[in-house]
């Protein structure tokens, strides 16, 4: 059985190759090479990925682009009445703490009230705010170690697969909930990454929620051209860009934030993690990473962007990851939880403006 029809087995059958293939997209055949460049595109055929795929004569006839993939469609028609706004966190470099950031986002905008303007002008809205984050680095899953739900199963129910609540205001989709060992490694090819990011986003019941936050992996690859292709009818209401202070990763960073520029994705602005040290105990502030290039303040001036904050590097938010806490809820006096909260009342009043 296939993930598409049997989530309760999926633990067993995700980690390999060799799960039933999914129904090819028309974007990219499932049975496509790697690095396939879609069906639609004017290489379609004829690039040197395309050399010795199955598809590659349909391809290079056109007939292949005549077919008109119906998943963005239903993805916008479901998004359309349960989610608020849609974040995707990104970054061109690895390492410099997407995972720690989007978990701690989650906590901490679903541990907080939405702005009275919004409440103003919706008076039957709920105060509280909710919260999703899919989780679509699927060679290397977090999300459920960082929100305390590891080794919790994706259930079926009759309007879609069932994320994993956390908290009454906090839900989590993964593929780290399918695998049957922590340790168990995904290896699969772009194709297989883009059908289960249609299914997470297709046939995911997300219910209502305020923010769908999306983790995704580092560089500008296979899942973040996945989300732009099934979320181009929903929408992409921005991208949270995260760095760290040291030239090396603001180098890797502009090039996600050229890439944002080219396939039009805005900019909600950038977040300089791990700014510098405060010491727990004397609160005493270290420079670790220097700015040699000015930093993530210099990389938003750049790009005409917002610095929606600094987030100082905190030995705790690491621990709290690892048990799956809320650094917020632990150590609301600490500055790296006051980064935190400016951040989170900036993009709820960011989310404010759509609402009202």
């Amino acid at each position: 059985m296939t993930l598409e029809t049997a989530p309760e087995t999926a633990r067993s059958a995700v980690a390999t190759e060799g799960v039933a293939a999914e129904t090819p997209t028309p974007s990219v055949p499932a049975d496509a090479n790697a690095h396939c460049p879609g069906v639609g595109s004017e290489g379609a055929g004829q690039a040197d990925a395309c050399a010795g795929c199955p598809n590659q004569t349909f391809c290079k006839t056109g007939q292949a682009s005549k077919i008109i993939d119906p998943a963005p469609a239903e993805i916008a028609e479901r998004l359309r009445d349960s989610i608020g706004s849609t974040y995707l966190v990104l970054s061109g470099k690895g390492g410099v703490g997407k995972s720690t950031f989007t978990s701690q986002l989650a906590w901490a905008l679903s541990d907080s009230e939405k702005p009275e303007a919004v409440l103003a002008a919706n008076p039957d809205m709920e105060a509280e705010t909710t919260v999703a984050v899919l989780d679509v680095d699927i060679c290397g899953p977090s999300q459920p170690r960082m929100l305390g739900c590891e080794g919790e199963q994706v259930h079926q129910s009759q309007s879609g697969w069932s994320p994993v609540y956390v908290s009454d205001t906090l839900c989590v989709m993964s593929v780290g909930f399918m695998l049957p060992r922590n340790d168990e490694a995904v290896i699969w090819r772009g194709p297989r990454k883009n059908g289960l990011i249609k299914q997470f986003l297709r046939d995911v019941a997300w219910g209502p929620q305020d923010f769908l936050l999306v983790d995704t992996p580092p560089g500008t690859s296979d899942e973040h051209l996945s989300l732009l292709t099934y979320l181009k009818q929903a929408g992409i209401d921005g991208a949270i860009v995260l760095t760290t202070p040291q030239d090396v990763a603001c180098q890797d960073v502009r090039r996600i934030l050229t890439f944002c520029r080219k396939v039009g994705v805005p900019i909600v602005g950038i977040v300089e993690n791990m700014s510098t040290f405060v010491c727990p105990s004397c609160h005493q502030s270290s420079v670790i990473f220097p700015p040699t290039s000015g930093g993530g303040a210099a990389l938003a001036a750049e790009f005409g962007v917002p610095l929606l904050g600094q987030i100082p590097l905190d030995p705790r938010i690491g621990k709290a990851c690892d048990f799956g806490h809320s650094f917020l809820e632990e150590h609301p006096e600490s500055p790296a939880a006051e980064a935190y909260r400016s951040i989170v009342a900036k993009i709820q009043e960011i989310a404010a403006q759509k609402a009202t």
